[in-house]
């Protein structure tokens, strides 16, 4: 059986793609069961919303998020049903993915955790339109720059995704002025992202409350393998710090810069495997530590890549 370190990332808001898990449910039926669970959980066609689209509807974060971890969780099924059972050193997800990742870890269930990130996605969707926030990503400049450039327009920095990949987030009329000065500072380009709202900044205080009190009432166990938090970077164990630090990344910096050297360096993983859409991980990985090995899992092909990889 394969012998390296393997870390499994799962994918955050922003990879969604219409049609995603539909190959995946037509050749596994391990995979078509999550969806069909889902949808009786969830009382709406989950499933078909991911399939089918629209693209515009399963763009809103109340429904994307639901989407991708049971897409994630499923992509995981399809694995496991071909490779067997492979041993996992640490595990990680991107904002919305560190919930998949804890899912795959046994923090908590299937139904526990789509509930959770069901409420996660309406809360934050709640916030982001009783709110005018945006989000602008500083590529090409020195990380300092880009602290001082928050510092002084008076917004907060959302993502640490790769060295030079820095994401801002705040009020509007803010991110408008950081993308304006951010040539000042030396940082090569700035760019407005397309998003329904200031995530991962002051602006998501609210969601942040109400999922801290939903997570209260969740049951919660320590994961069976590490789970790498966004806003610290190192691994959670106890479930008094796994709520905690899920309610402080609503508002908080997701590190996952720091988390993806902490996996490669400290670590030691040496197979990274990218369970969801787009490959987005998988880019970060690879401007953060070239060189790496990490596969895409997001459909029946490269479900079988990754098993034959693991054999």
């Amino acid at each position: 059986m394969n012998s390296k370190r393997i870390a499994l990332l799962f994918s955050g808001q922003g990879a969604q793609t219409v049609g995603m898990g539909m190959d995946l449910s037509a050749h596994f039926p391990q995979a078509a069961e999550l969806f069909v669970k889902a949808d009786a959980i969830l009382g709406y066609p989950l499933s078909k919303l991911a399939w089918e689209g629209p693209e515009t509807e399963l763009t809103q974060t109340r429904y994307c998020q639901p989407a991708l971890y049971v897409h994630g969780l499923a992509c995981l099924a399809a694995l496991r049903s071909l490779a067997g059972p492979f041993s996992v050193h640490a595990v990680a997800g991107l904002s919305l993915g560190e919930f998949t990742a804890h899912a795959a870890a046994g923090t908590f269930d299937f139904e526990t955790g789509l509930k959770l990130v069901s409420q996660r996605g309406i809360f934050m969707q709640e916030a982001c339109e009783a709110t005018q926030g945006g989000m602008a990503a500083m590529i090409g400049g020195e990380e300092q720059a880009v602290l001082d450039l928050a510092r002084d327009t008076d917004v907060d920095v959302a993502n640490f995704n790769s060295p030079g990949q820095i994401v801002l987030s705040g009020k509007a009329g803010h991110i408008a002025e950081a993308v304006a000065s951010a040539k000042e500072k030396g940082i090569r380009m700035a760019k407005a992202l397309n998003v329904a709202g200031a995530y991962h900044s002051r602006l998501m205080q609210p969601a942040a409350a109400k999922l801290g009190a939903v997570l209260a009432q969740a049951e919660i166990h320590a994961p069976r393998c590490p789970v790498f938090c966004n806003v610290d970077a190192r691994s959670v164990t106890t479930p008094e710090e796994i709520r905690l630090t899920l309610e402080r990344q609503v508002t908080g910096s997701v590190r996952w810069t720091h988390t993806m050297e902490r996996l490669v360096d400290e670590e030691l993983c040496d197979l990274f495997l990218e369970l969801g859409p787009g490959g987005v991980l998988s880019g970060l990985l690879s401007r953060t530590r070239k060189g790496v090995q990490c596969m895409q899992v997001y459909d029946a092909e490269t479900a079988a890549a990754a098993a034959a990889a693991l054999q």
